[in-house]
């Protein structure tokens, strides 16, 4: 069932570093700190637009939403719950920083109808955090997942790829240490360079290098695999389109269907696996994978046929991934 978040956006309030990579002014394209009002506002509208309230949640996304002054957090969380129950929306999201979670905090968060806490640990390499002075260890996240699950609530992380510093065996290994603490969902977020930040500045000093885009394409597909694999559901992968994020962009693992890129070398995978040996082969997939078999303007196909394959895709009768004719 599909799930969806009405985002209300705190910019940058509460978080007590400037990692390398943010500018959450250009990321959320919010400077304004929205009071209890204006959630209300934003709420009753979503509320009459919405179809599925009950598959909906409120979410405060942008900084980090427990750092933020006791009070200011409680007058927001305060609006929020009056649209939570019955007929209403299905609970209330939040994202922070790993070394701002407490039982305290948590208590705080139960108490209001919070459902789900989703943790920027972002790299779970040390030297990759300090490099992008996250301000917070490894250990922080593990320590700070733990314990929010031990509350009860849905546990989300968030890892970057690319970073400074990184390299993809410290992303996989990153994804490895992720899959330890039994998140519920993951996003994962390929770097995109935003002027006006340190990593900017790395980058055009040529101390920060990037990787092909089509190699990060292959790596998210490796992380995809891996944690569906082990039960975690990957509920985004790769950055929204947005004028901000285009219009601020240096450089970047940017491209307005990532995913589905990701998705597609998935299936080229299985296509080598099902055509090794033959010349010709027939693929049945879902209807709804038609376009990821196939690929991006038909890459998978292309790439086939370059290796001398001829590739046919037709949607299946029962929703599997099966061979009808190879020869």
């Amino acid at each position: 069932m599909k799930h969806s978040n009405i985002s209300v956006f705190i910019p940058h309030i509460g978080c007590p570093h400037q990692c390398s990579f943010c500018d959450q002014r250009t990321i959320s394209g919010a400077q304004h700190a929205p009071d209890g009002d204006e959630v209300r506002e934003i709420c009753s509208k979503a509320l009459s637009e919405v179809r599925e309230p009950e598959n909906t949640e409120i979410a405060f996304f942008g900084g980090s939403f427990t750092a933020v002054p006791r009070d200011y957090m409680i007058e927001l969380l305060t609006a929020a719950s009056e649209f939570v129950g019955e007929g209403k929306f299905s609970g209330i999201r939040c994202s922070t920083r790993p070394d701002c979670i407490s039982d305290e905090v948590l208590e705080i968060l139960k108490k209001y109808g919070v459902t789900a806490i989703e943790l920027g640990a972002q790299s779970m390499d040390d030297t990759v955090l300090e490099a992008n002075e996250r301000g917070h260890s490894a250990q922080d996240v593990a320590k700070a997942g733990r314990l929010i699950k031990a509350h009860g609530f849905e546990l989300g992380l968030q890892m970057m790829t690319g970073l400074y510093k990184s390299s993809r065996e410290s992303d996989i290994a990153t994804a490895d240490a992720i899959i330890g603490i039994c998140p519920d969902t993951v996003r994962i977020y390929p770097v995109v360079v935003l002027d006006g930040t340190k990593l900017a500045d790395y980058y055009r000093r040529g101390e920060y290098r990037m990787m092909p885009l089509d190699d990060m394409v292959g790596m998210c597909a490796e992380l995809l695999e891996k944690f569906e694999k082990n039960g975690i559901r990957v509920i985004k992968c790769g950055l929204h389109a947005s004028e901000f994020v285009e219009h601020d962009m240096v450089a970047g693992y940017y491209h307005p269907a990532f995913r589905e890129l990701c998705e597609s070398r998935i299936y080229l995978k299985k296509i080598e696996a099902f055509a090794e040996n033959c010349g010709y082969i027939r693929i049945a997939v879902p209807a709804r994978d038609i376009s990821r078999a196939v690929g991006h303007k038909k890459s998978n196909i292309t790439y086939m046929k370059s290796k001398g394959v001829e590739v046919k895709i037709v949607p299946s009768a029962d929703d599997k991934i099966e061979i009808i004719e190879r020869r």
